[in-house]
């Protein structure tokens, strides 16, 4: 079940039993694709205990670095909760040979896909450098290991503790975001370890000592309660010398008690009514059962998929599909060591009757249970699943690679090829185990959520994280006093000089690989790349298109459109090609985004030719049928809704129209769904002209990427595209010369009560385009805003502790792209963020230019990320449709490290100063408007209060 913590939600989605037509092609055997998952390794361990795993994957000159501690929200005890996660982020704080930010050093290094995270079980740390940068990875990871004690101060954790607070403020703000922790302290009972949820308590989080903290650490960090992984440029003869160098002189930790807890049953059925800021009730069925390594758990989650998990699913079928009682659903199983969640979730119509719905899906899962899923339901299961492992192992690290299959087997049931099993076990599936363990644990009683809209309660407040610190610290951060206990950990046979910072020892050359070209006989150019590190292949075909091509009047209309094209052909029901999809392991999707709309393919090489007729029939002859019309403009309307009940949704769908005005192409809700009055008025009629204007040959090219050759490609492109001949003619070009308003420096208020943060989005549009080089423009904005090592973020959270992520971005577009700052703040500290970024931006471009450290940081950065960008054969493709919609050769990318190490403190700033005015931002504020109105008033700028109307078609006319 290694993969099934990404996979249970990547599958949740929609799907009753229904006949599809026979493919042309047999699809390969699952046992033929389980045999393809493959993740070779050599495991030793230290003396201290550390286990180690190395995989060599050398298709690139990288590592990933994985360390994962066997300590999650499950070792805390009462009056401690949110410890793991809040030691999560003080790891990150330095260490006492590595004093400062973690990312100071992982950004000159060239570090990619790293990050750290907590859950129930578990708390991991991950990196993938560049094979020159190894050694100082290890230095870095080993340090915060062994010696991370004497670098931990209370105004650390101070402000860490601010941090922490600010990022549950921000997750409870968002719709739904208060169930999770109703749904943990129901199903467990007092004194499980998963009767608490992973953040843990405001209260417990500012009552945290420096001592507890201390105690935390020496009590669960230690080398015998890790798993390392290096996965690629790397092999186990290489990685032992370097790994016994920096991790063998830590001295083994203190054991840690194993958990011994039984799968919790309630007495009874639970029913539990919450209200949120939501526009339809949603209705939540829960159990708990058996943990990942119980074989039932490996059933249950066949169930889930089957029942609301896959695009086929029965409940999309029925309750969404047939019935259109619900706008969406989904079932899945979260696995853990412990028990593992099943949930089944429903959204209720707008307007719809619950009570109904909830009898409705009770009656279908009490059938599923009886009958169990057929034979073919097992195996689209069985092939999705795996097809979907197949992609993920093209990437060595992140949160899904190689490097995590390998350490959760390990961690959590000592066994590194756990992965491998698991998945012979789910290819060796039968509808009757399925049964079988369906009846058995969810015939027990459930827990029933149900979320209906209204207004929550008042939300609770504490003081952690209320505010700037003051005072000073009496001794340099890390200083140790003397006569005081040594807490480093350092103890072995040898000692390890770690005086020196091991800086890595060159710069890896990137190698994007060539991309051929071709023409279709119909004219539909093809870009090739090959990439041959998984048996999968990636086809985009791309149509200038995207909801900048929306009428102001139809707004919505690409988005409606896109989701219409996998609705129905003329020859498959919506149902019948999410069948097809699921026993070609294939993945079809059509979306829009800004300036085009991309029906993309993914496929594994054995099915590739029927994957692709299936691509070809979604989009050359959509059915258009009225009835799932009808279904799709409610769900987009109740899109819309939601929307406007979320923090970020407000912000998107408010600023950028203001921004741009109306009239303009760009001058809608960037989330592209549109206004409520305009998705009404589209006819089937205006989707179909819509489709037959915009997804015309003449605005296609075809992006491929993948396990495959030109010369094996284009014929079945050939057949498929090349005859393709449009029964109309093409829309004409955008029309980008509407007038875009002149910028006022002003701020917007959106009053939203009881918001427990406020959410600021500045924005300017730039007299500059995407084709224009935006190079040294982002290299400066992301020393002010675009990286984590930011001035304004490591201002407002790291210094601060008033937000748990503050940035600022130069928008990619076609035309016109525009700057915006995003930053989620605690309510208290509004009007005072707002004065820190305008005093930034001002200083940036004022007093406070470029340094040389900076400058510095930005390009070896910069250019060591190079050969971790691009692992991916998504990145290949991402990076070739970027270079032609911005009119770049294609071997762009390798001309990036040159461009980097040109760059100027002086050009940064020079450009920054010409894009970018500070007098010229509008400031929009998702809050409680009547505690942050009084802070916003100190500011000096004019305030404009905007709500409902903000969010219609008419929002440029809001007072």
């Amino acid at each position: 079940m290694v993969r099934k913590f990404t996979l249970a939600l990547m599958l949740s989605g929609s799907a009753l039993i229904s006949t599809a037509p026979a493919l042309a092609q047999e699809p390969a055997p699952v046992s033929k694709l389980v045999d393809a998952v493959n993740i070779p390794h050599e495991k030793f361990t230290l003396p201290n205990g550390l286990t180690v795993l190395v995989h060599e994957d050398r298709k690139a000159p990288i590592v990933a670095v994985s360390i994962w501690y066997g300590v999650g929200s499950k070792n805390e005890p009462k009056g401690k909760t949110g410890y793991a996660h809040l030691f999560e982020h003080i790891m990150f704080n330095g260490s006492e040979n590595a004093p400062g930010d973690y990312f100071e050093y992982t950004k000159k290094i060239g570090a990619t896909d790293l990050n750290g995270t907590t859950w129930l079980d578990r708390t991991n740390y991950f990196q993938t450098v560049p094979t020159t940068a190894l050694e100082s990875a290890l230095f870095l990871e080993s340090d915060r290991m062994g010696y991370l004690l004497n670098g931990l101060t209370k105004e650390k954790l101070d402000n860490q503790i601010g941090v922490v607070s600010n990022e549950k403020r921000q997750g409870d703000n968002q719709p739904f975001g208060l169930v999770d922790y109703k749904r943990s302290e129901t199903l467990f009972p007092v004194g499980h370890p998963y009767h608490h949820d992973t953040i843990g308590s405001l209260e417990d989080l500012a009552a945290a000592s420096l001592d507890d903290m201390k105690l935390w650490f020496t009590d669960h960090y230690g080398p015998n309660n890790a798993v390392l992984v290096l996965a690629g440029d790397i092999n186990a003869a290489q990685a032992k010398p370097l790994v016994e160098k920096w991790f063998g002189s830590i001295k083994r930790g203190k054991d840690v008690p194993p958990v011994n807890a039984p799968i919790p049953t309630l007495e009874k059925p639970i029913k539990i009514v919450m209200k949120d800021k939501i526009p339809a009730t949603r209705i939540y069925r829960n159990w708990i059962v058996p943990g990942l390594a119980d074989p039932d758990a490996n059933a249950l989650y066949v169930a889930m998929a089957a029942l609301g998990g896959l695009s086929s699913s029965r409940l999309d079928n029925i309750l969404v599909r047939q019935e259109q009682s619900a706008v969406s659903v989904a079932a899945y199983m979260l696995p853990f060591v412990h028990g593992s969640l099943v949930n089944i979730q429903v959204d209720v119509k707008p307007g719809g009757d619950a009570d109904a719905v909830a009898k409705r899906l009770d009656e279908i899962l009490s059938e599923f249970v009886a009958k169990g899923p057929t034979a073919e339901e097992v195996q689209r299961v069985a092939t999705s699943t795996i097809a979907q492992q197949i992609d993920g192992l093209e990437q060595v690290g992140g949160f899904g690679g190689k490097a995590v299959a390998l350490a959760e087997g390990q961690l959590y049931v000592g066994d590194s090829n756990f992965y491998k099993k698991e998945l012979q076990r789910l290819a060796a599936t039968k509808p009757e185990t399925v049964k079988a363990a369906m009846e058995k644990w969810l015939t027990r009683p459930v827990l029933e959520i149900r979320v209906e809209p209204g207004e929550r309660e008042a939300y609770q407040e504490v003081a952690a994280g209320s505010g700037m610190r003051t005072g000073t610290l009496s001794a340099p951060a890390f200083y140790s006093p003397p006569g005081s206990e040594d807490l480093s950990g350092t103890v072995g046979t040898s000692f390890q000089d770690r005086s020196k910072f091991p800086e890595p020892t060159g710069t890896p050359a990137l190698d994007f690989p060539a991309v051929e070209e071709t023409t279709l006989k119909n004219g539909i150019k093809v870009f090739f790349a090959r990439r041959a590190a998984v048996p999968t292949v990636r086809v985009a075909v791309s149509f200038n298109a995207g909801y900048s091509a929306d009428p102001v009047d139809k707004r919505g209309i690409a988005s409606m459109m896109s989701t219409m094209l996998l609705e129905g052909t003329k020859t498959l029901t919506s149902t019948q090609i999410a069948e097809t999809e699921e026993k070609l392991g294939a993945d079809v999707n059509v979306n829009s985004s800004l300036d085009r709309t991309v029906a993309s393919l993914r496929a594994v090489k054995p099915n590739l030719a029927p994957s692709l007729d299936l691509l070809a029939d979604v989009i050359k002859n959509p059915a258009f049928d009225e009835k799932e019309m009808e279904r799709v403009r409610v769900q987009q309307q109740t899109r819309i809704k939601s929307e406007n009940n979320q923090p970020q949704g407000i912000a998107v769908r408010t600023l950028p129209p203001l921004l741009y005005g109306k009239g303009h192409p760009y001058g809608g809700p960037q989330t592209g769904s549109g206004y409520p009055e305009t998705v009404a008025t589209i006819t089937k009629a205006d989707v179909s002209a819509f489709h037959q204007s915009w997804v015309h040959p003449a605005k296609a090219e075809i992006f491929v990427v993948g396990d495959t050759s030109l010369k094996e490609i284009k014929p079945l492109l050939e057949k498929r595209f090349g005859n393709w001949k449009a029964a109309g003619a093409a829309a004409p070009a955008k029309n980008f010369t509407a007038a875009i308003p002149a910028a006022q420096s002003k701020i917007l208020l959106v009053d939203r009560p009881n918001s427990p943060q406020s959410l600021v989005m500045a924005g300017k549009v730039l007299d500059a385009k995407g084709s224009d080089d935006l190079l040294t423009l982002r290299a400066a904005n992301e020393i002010f805003g675009g990286d984590f090592l930011s001035r304004i973020n490591m201002d407002l959270r790291e210094t601060k502790g008033w937000s748990y992520g503050v940035r600022s971005q130069v928008n990619g577009a076609e035309d016109r792209v525009p700057f915006y700052m995003f930053a989620p703040v605690q309510t208290n500290q509004t009007g005072p963020s707002i004065k820190v970024l305008m005093d930034q931006l001002k200083d940036f471009n004022g007093s406070k230019p470029v340094t040389p450290d900076e400058l510095d940081k930005t390009i070896k950065g910069n250019v060591l990320e190079l050969p971790g960008s691009y692992e991916q054969s998504a990145a290949v493709l991402g990076q070739m449709q970027a270079d032609r919609l911005n009119k770049r050769p294609f071997d762009y990318a390798e001309t990036i490290a040159a461009k980097y190490t040109a760059l100027t403190a002086k050009a940064l700033n020079d450009e920054m100063r010409a894009k970018i005015d500070p007098s010229k931002i509008t400031w929009l504020v998702v809050g409680d408007a009547a505690k942050v109105k009084p802070q916003l008033e100190a500011l000096g700028l004019p305030i404009e209060m905007v709500g409902e109307a903000a969010n219609t078609s008419a929002s440029n006319n809001a007072k």
